[in-house]
């Protein structure tokens, strides 16, 4: 069976997607494009024999060619999308965030659990990265016994100057939130933000860089720095520190030199290229889960879990505060 995706927005990572499900990925074709620029669907869909373009995304997910959807458009019109699959009962991929506010995320839970279908899956890409499988393995296999403390890291060279304080936690940091809570099987209880001395190659709008402590509701405690114009690499790190031991995130697979009298190896530039391969397998994944009934991926829940725990940390970033974060019990539905 092939399943007929529908895209909405075309733009850098709705791109990717259409070049992973045409030329990467089994199972799947895509058939249908819409985007706010016309234009350009056009100019995409020249490339995809047999696919059409829609004026719009309520039209595309309405087409009845179309069996799932991929939803890669501007964050602020994701709700209006995913709710549009939902009614329409096809499966539905949407890029992080869910919906731009933690209530229209809990909207969307609340109308996939009236529908009684698990529709949604969240684009949290780094559940699929086999670094961040194998130390999920090594933490559930109990090899370093219960979990104690996680220290991570979130390092880009450079950012543009458009990049401003609340990016570094609803753009950069949000991965964390939902890695770590999946790593451990945990929920957050508590958000602060401290900022240390900015380095000089940030901006007037930016706090670069700053640590995020989250808490646990088993008492894991967190410390997570994002510092976006580190200038040496990209940069993804990640130790958790077990009763037993510590397991740390193992580094990207890379050539090691001997030359000029040094021992090196090369740092990424680029984050699309560290998570290549689990974009892949996520999509993959998706696909099939979709032709299956039943889609298994990150779900509305972990959306709006994490929508709720950003809010949370932006709220610390401007107060200085310790906030509390607080969620409704987790419905069975997501169980």
């Amino acid at each position: 069976m092939t399943l007929d995706i529908g895209v909405i927005g075309v733009g850098m990572i709705g791109r990717e997607h259409i070049a992973r499900l045409a030329n990467t990925l089994v199972g799947a074709r895509v058939v249908a494009l819409a985007d706010v620029d016309a234009r350009q669907a056009e100019a995409v869909a020249a490339g995809l024999p047999g696919a059409s373009v829609y004026p719009d995304g309520e039209a595309l997910i309405a087409a009845p060619e179309v069996q799932a959807v991929v939803v890669t458009s501007w964050g602020p019109t994701h709700a209006t999308y995913v709710l549009a699959a939902i009614a329409a009962g096809k499966p539905v991929f949407c890029e992080k965030p869910l919906a731009a506010t933690a209530e229209a995320c809990l909207s969307i839970v609340e109308a996939e659990i009236a529908s009684g279908k698990h529709l949604v899956q969240v684009g949290f890409q780094r559940r699929y990265d086999k670094g961040y499988r194998a130390l999920k393995a090594a933490i559930d296999g109990g090899v370093i016994g219960a979990p104690l403390m996680i220290h991570c890291a979130h390092r880009n060279p450079a950012v543009p100057e458009a990049y401003v304080s609340d990016m570094a936690i609803v753009d950069t940091f949000i991965h964390e939130i939902d890695v770590l809570r999946w790593l451990i099987g945990d929920d957050y209880v508590s958000a602060q933000v401290l900022k240390p001395r900015n380095t000089r190659h940030t901006h007037a709008k930016l706090d670069d860089p700053i640590i995020v402590l989250l808490a646990t509701k088993n008492g894991v405690r967190i410390d997570g720095e994002v510092f976006v114009n580190c200038r040496y690499g990209y940069d993804i790190r990640c130790e958790v520190v077990g009763e037993e031991g510590c397991a740390t995130l193992p580094e990207p697979e890379s050539v090691v030199l001997r030359k000029d009298a040094k021992l090196s190896t090369a740092i990424m530039q680029d984050w699309k290229l560290r998570f290549l391969e689990s974009y892949d397998v996520e999509l993959q994944d998706w696909i099939e889960a979709a032709k299956s009934g039943r889609v298994d991926g990150p779900n509305a829940w972990d959306g709006y879990f994490a929508a709720v725990t950003a809010d949370a940390c932006l709220k610390a970033m401007h107060s200085g505060e310790v906030v509390e974060i607080v969620t409704p019990p987790r419905p069975a539905f997501y169980d």
